[in-house]
């Protein structure tokens, strides 16, 4: 049996070869799923739902076994940080869980480098320690690995949920909407059986022309405009305007024309006035409308 510290260090070469093995692997399947995942799309638009759901699963499983291989490189990585508890002789609580699940899950995967580093933990731990690793005796092993490595068909919901993203990254139509046809559903009704507008039709009586002249239409018969108006408020809009326009200006003669007026004649001052009054009115002498005689004697006296 080779010293611990030689199986020690075995052990950590064949992790850091498993390490960089193991991202060599997930990179070339995420590549491969790509081109998969485009064959689906086609399929999808081409109608072929049924080879696209048996195809699909393939998918499915490539991303389990790329999932499992992101878990073992972390229990590597967490092996290799943590190399000081390797030397001892029994296998660390913190350690056990990553060993166990190494031991496990390497015989079902295609990584040469990481079977070899399993070989070489069970050389360190003993046969026993690696008998209940394989069968999971103690429930030691990571239960998402133990999920992951289950052969099982995926559920249709996931199948379903996997085609929907697929057809909705590429661009695809997927599922298509059922058209709903309700010309279809008015001929299945039958004659006995009319429709709730039809059989309202029937109850009513037909109005006779007296009654339609002395029935007054409703006020809102008619269709109706999408465009409603509020009436103006009375207190800020005037309804019912009115225009007062002002009266004739009150004038009073200054100083100046009343002394005008008293040193002009009576007679001039008769025929003066009534352009005076800005009101319009005519002063008569006497308070009466001279006659024609007594105008042709004034206008002789003008003459002269």
């Amino acid at each position: 049996m080779a010293p611990s510290s030689a199986v020690v260090g075995k052990i950590k070469v064949q992790l850091k070869l498993a390490i960089s093995r193991l991202r060599m692997v997930q990179q070339k399947d995420t590549a491969i799923a790509k081109q998969q995942r485009r064959s689906m799309a086609q399929l999808l638009e081409q109608g072929k739902i049924e080879s696209a759901r048996i195809r699909v699963e393939n998918i499915i499983r490539s991303d389990i076994t790329t999932e499992l291989l992101e878990i073992l490189e972390l229990y590597c990585e967490l092996l290799l940080a943590r190399t000081g508890l390797l030397e001892a002789k029994e296998c660390d609580p913190g350690l056990e869980e990553a060993v166990k699940s190494l031991i496990y899950a390497a015989p079902r995967t295609d990584i040469k480098e990481l079977q070899q580093a399993r070989q070489l933990l069970v050389e360190k731990y003993g046969k026993e320690f690696a008998l209940e690793a394989i069968e999971n005796s103690d429930n030691k092993v990571a239960e998402r690995v133990v999920k992951k490595l289950r052969v099982d068909p995926p559920e249709p919901e996931l199948v379903n949920l996997y085609l929907e993203e697929i057809a909705k990254a590429y661009g695809v139509a997927w599922p298509k909407k059922k058209e709903e046809l309700p010309a279809e559903d008015d001929g299945e009704d039958g004659d006995d059986s009319p429709s709730g507008g039809q059989a309202l039709k029937n109850l009513e009586e037909p109005l006779t022309t007296e009654e339609l002249s002395k029935a007054t239409p409703p006020r809102d018969l008619g269709p109706k405009s999408p465009v409603s108006i509020a009436p103006p408020s009375p207190s800020i809009d005037n309804l019912s305007p009115r225009v007062k326009l002002p009266g004739p200006p009150d004038l009073k003669p200054g100083s100046k024309m009343t002394g005008i007026k008293k040193q002009t004649p009576s007679t001039d001052a008769k025929s003066t006035a009534p352009n005076s009054d800005p009101g319009g009115k005519k002063n008569v002498v006497g308070g009466k409308i001279p006659d024609v005689d007594e105008l042709a004697k004034r206008f002789a006296a003008l003459k002269k």
